[in-house]
């Protein structure tokens, strides 16, 4: 799309339609640009919230030893694949909210929300059942040694009980963010994450009176937070603030054409975090076998790292909102550009957090622990993953748009890729039979993120995604 010196005034106007702000069709890039800053700061600051309180749980629970490390990075991986089945409602739902949205359908719109809240609440049931009666096989099931076996188990089953209010939390902020809303998850993020920070200071080292309860009292904490945001999202979408506007009176009686809308898109993305996750929980497996002070070294890393992919995080999600009301509104070239201005901005950013932890990411691990053995280890993993942030960024936000336009396949293809041919492939040769270590580890994690940037960018290079039907 070529940039537009001037504009009529008309056309320069963000237009308000039926609650949400609809780009009109000529636009400059400085004009596209402002609405993706516009779309993406709320699901920036709240991804670098979610990051920094992630951050401050292991920082806490690192106090209590390396074990106590280990136990929640070992059964935070199962809870990830597990929950992986829901994202096919997630971004189906924002997939389809959004090109309603474009399209001015309001009721369609409602439509997709409240069948995606009935499901919702399914899913927490189902998870939280599974996870709480299989807590300690599971736990045992990822190599952990037997003192990690006892307390991961432990953490795992209180969490489990507030997994229902994360999947609620979840599809409700999905619904939000298709709209348009990125504000209103911005505002329970911060409330419920302050609430798990106040929680874990109190209930892990026992202050103001409280049984210091150390693993178990960051899951309580964990849960209770999750309550706490999902209140204040029910309170936004049926008080009337939202731009969906729903009603308890309302019909929530299974639709299947509008499930199976929602799933057609959804499902390859579930599939694709089912084959992330699986790929993932075995990658941490070779890496238990390395034993707990490795796998602590490798679990405060994530955490740090995780500061270089939260741009990538909420620039996607902007991409998603974008490109899906766009295309709603028939506007596919500037769908594609739009998508293009987030990349731009996005991966700016992600050289900012890449800089950030090439150079002192060894100072944020003392933040964690004193042992000088994990610190130098994760040193060394922070530089590989700064060096292929281009890529990371790309694979993330691009991967973004596609699911926006509904094109959910491609990003499965470059996961199982990624994952299974490079990171769980390499990290087996590296580490089993080069006996590289950790840095073995996380050489193919970066081999990983390379392969992924290439498919995604060939598929959307290609611009098939602009002309599929959901």
């Amino acid at each position: 799309m070529e940039e537009k010196g001037t504009l009529e005034t008309e056309e320069s106007i963000l237009q308000e339609e039926a609650g949400t702000t609809i780009l009109p069709e000529y636009l400059d890039r400085k004009h596209i640009r402002s609405r993706v800053i516009s779309l993406s700061l709320p699901a920036l600051l709240n991804m670098f919230l979610v990051t920094f309180v992630g951050m401050a749980d292991i920082i806490m629970v690192g106090r209590l030893g390396a074990s106590a490390i280990a136990a929640v990075g070992i059964v935070n991986q199962p809870i990830f694949l597990v929950v992986s089945v829901f994202i096919a409602l997630t971004v189906g739902t924002t997939a389809l909210v959004a090109r309603f949205i474009g399209a001015k359908d309001i009721n369609s719109a409602k439509d997709v929300s409240k069948q995606s809240l009935v499901m919702s609440i399914f899913f927490g049931i189902a998870i939280l059942g599974f996870l709480y009666s299989f807590a300690t096989q599971i736990t045992r099931a990822m190599g952990a040694e037997p003192d990690v076996v006892i307390l991961g188990a432990t953490y795992l089953k209180i969490v489990a009980l507030g997994m229902p209010f994360n999947i609620v939390s979840m599809i409700i902020a999905a619904i939000l963010r298709g709209s348009g809303d990125m504000k209103s998850p911005l505002i329970s993020d911060i409330v419920a994450n302050l609430t798990n920070i106040v929680g874990n200071y109190i209930l892990i080292f026992g202050k103001f009176g409280a049984p210091a309860l150390g693993v178990a009292g960051a899951a309580i904490a964990t849960s209770f937070c999750r309550l706490v945001g999902m209140s204040i999202l029910i309170y936004i979408l049926y008080s009337g603030k939202a731009k969906i506007k729903l009603s308890f009176n309302e019909s929530y009686r299974l639709n299947f054409k509008i499930l199976k809308r929602i799933l057609s898109i959804g499902i390859p993305s579930a599939l694709e975090q089912f084959v992330l996750r699986l790929g993932q929980l075995t990658f941490v497996r070779i890496i238990a076998d390395l034993g707990t002070v490795a796998f602590a070294t490798h679990q405060i890393s994530m955490n740090i790292q995780s500061l270089s992919f939260t741009p990538g995080q909420a620039f996607s999600m902007a991409a998603t909102t974008l490109v899906g009301q766009l295309l709603g509104a028939k506007k596919p070239e500037l769908a594609e550009e739009s998508a293009r201005q987030t990349r731009l901005i996005g991966m700016i950013v992600a050289g900012i957090s890449a800089f950030t932890i090439f150079f002192f990411g060894k100072y944020i691990a003392l933040l964690y622990t004193n042992d000088t053995t994990i610190i130098e280890q994760a040193r060394v993993c922070l530089r590989i993953i700064a060096i292929i942030q281009p890529a990371q960024s790309t694979q993330f936000i691009l991967a973004g748009a596609l699911r926006g336009a509904g094109d959910t396949r491609f990003p499965l293809y470059s996961t199982i890729a990624g994952i299974w041919g490079m990171r769980v492939a390499l990290s087996y040769l590296f580490v089993k039979e080069f006996n590289w270590g950790l840095t073995g580890a996380w050489l193919a994690i970066a081999f990983d993120q390379i392969t992924r940037a290439i498919i995604i960018y060939a598929r959307f290079k290609s611009g098939k995604w602009k002309y599929l039907r959901v």
